[in-house]
C-alpha cells in the first residue's frame, strides 16, 4: 500500500507548460499517476500531454474537486508565490522541486502552508514513487527506469540524496525485497517535512515491514528518527547507511543541507543514535538487504 501516495491521489502540476513541467507531466502520466490538470497564467484552455490547464490553482479546485498533491515546476523567483498559491487552494501536499531557494523564502513558504494546513515536501525533493501506484515529481526518471528500480514490496524507503535515490530500492531487488514507497525528502538546509515526521505513517502502513535510509553526514534528520524509535512510535527494523562517514570532522559534503553542528550531524553521531535507539547501520550499502533479511519478520 504505501504512503501519501497511490492510484486515487489526485495531483496538479504548477508550471505545466514549461520544459520541466511539461516533461515531468507526461512521464507522471505514462506511469498511472492521477494528473487531473496543470497551472499557467494565461494559458488556460491549452492542453499539455492530454491534461487541462488553468490559470490558477482555484480554479482546477472549482471544476476538479480537492486536489492531493502539487508537483510546482517554476523559476525560483516565482516558487514562494506559487506555494502560497497551492496551500490557499486547500492543496494537502506541495512539492517545490526547486533548488537554491533563499533559507528565508523556505521557512516563510514552510510557515505559511502549516499555517493552511498544508504539508510542504521539500524544497528540492524530486519527489516520491509507490511502486505500481504513482510517481509525483520525477524520481525514476522515466517508465523504462523506474520499472527497473523500483520493484513493489514491503520495505519503506527514504533518500537524502536525489540522485542516490534508486540505489537502496536496486539494492533491495537485488536481495529479494521490493519497496512500498520511497521518498527523496529534499537538499535544502531547512525542509518542510523530515524522516523523522513521516517516520510514523511507515509504522501504521500494515504492508511496511522495515525502513532502509540512504543517509548523509550534516543534518539531524538520522538524529530525529533515532528520537522516534526510542520514544517507541516506530517499532519496526530501520537500517541506515550513512553516506560520507569518510570525511573529515567538520567537513561540509554534497548538499547545502549537510552541515554538522553542534554535535550533531556527523557520521560518527547518526550511527551511535541510530544503533541506540534499537536500529540497524549497514557498513556499505549492500549490507542493507543482508540486515533486513535477519530482521525483517517473516
Amino acid at each position: 500500500m504505501g504512503i501519501l501516495i497511490n492510484k486515487q491521489t489526485r495531483v496538479i502540476v504548477q508550471g505545466i507548460t514549461g520544459r520541466e513541467g511539461s516533461v515531468r507531466t507526461k512521464y507522471m502520466k505514462e506511469y498511472g499517476t492521477n494528473v487531473i490538470g496543470g497551472t499557467s497564467p494565461g494559458k488556460a484552455g491549452e492542453l499539455v500531454h492530454e491534461i487541462p490547464v488553468y490559470n490558477t490553482v482555484k480554479e482546477i479546485v472549482r471544476e476538479k474537486g480537492e486536489i492531493d498533491f502539487s508537483v510546482i515546476f517554476v523559476p525560483g523567483r516565482g516558487l514562494k508565490t506559487a506555494v502560497y498559491e497551492a496551500a490557499d487552494s486547500g492543496v494537502k501536499n506541495i512539492i517545490p522541486c526547486v533548488e537554491g531557494t533563499p533559507i528565508h523564502d523556505i521557512m516563510d513558504m514552510i510557515a505559511y502552508a502549516e499555517s493552511k494546513g498544508s504539508r510542504v515536501l521539500g524544497p528540492g525533493s524530486i519527489g516520491i514513487i509507490t511502486p505500481g501506484e504513482a510517481v509525483v515529481g520525477w524520481l525514476g526518471g522515466n517508465r523504462e527506469w523506474a520499472n527497473k528500480f523500483f520493484i513493489k514490496g514491503n520495505i519503506g524507503v527514504f533518500s537524502r540524496s536525489g540522485g542516490q535515490s534508486g540505489t537502496i530500492p536496486w539494492l533491495l531487488r537485488e536481495g529479494g525485497f521490493g519497496v512500498s514507497t520511497v521518498i527523496h525528502t529534499g537538499t535544502e538546509p531547512v525542509l518542510g517535512t523530515s524522516m523523522a515526521d513521516l517516520l510514523p505513517m511507515f509504522e501504521a502502513d500494515p504492508e511496511t515491514a522495515g525502513v532502509a535510509v540512504y543517509a548523509e553526514i550534516g543534518g539531524s534528520q538520522e538524529e530525529e528518527c533515532a528520537e522516534v524509535i526510542a520514544s517507541g512510535k516506530f517499532t519496526k527494523p530501520f537500517v541506515v547507511y550513512v553516506a560520507g562517514a569518510w570525511a573529515p570532522a567538520g567537513q561540509r559534503f554534497s548538499h547545502a543541507s549537510n552541515i554538522v553542528e553542534r554535535g550533531r550531524g556527523s557520521a560518527k553521531s547518526k550511527m551511535e543514535a541510530i544503533t541506540k535507539a534499537g536500529g540497524y547501520v549497514a557498513e556499505v550499502p549492500t549490507d542493507i538487504p543482508l540486515i533486513l533479511k535477519e530482521k525483517v519478520k517473516a
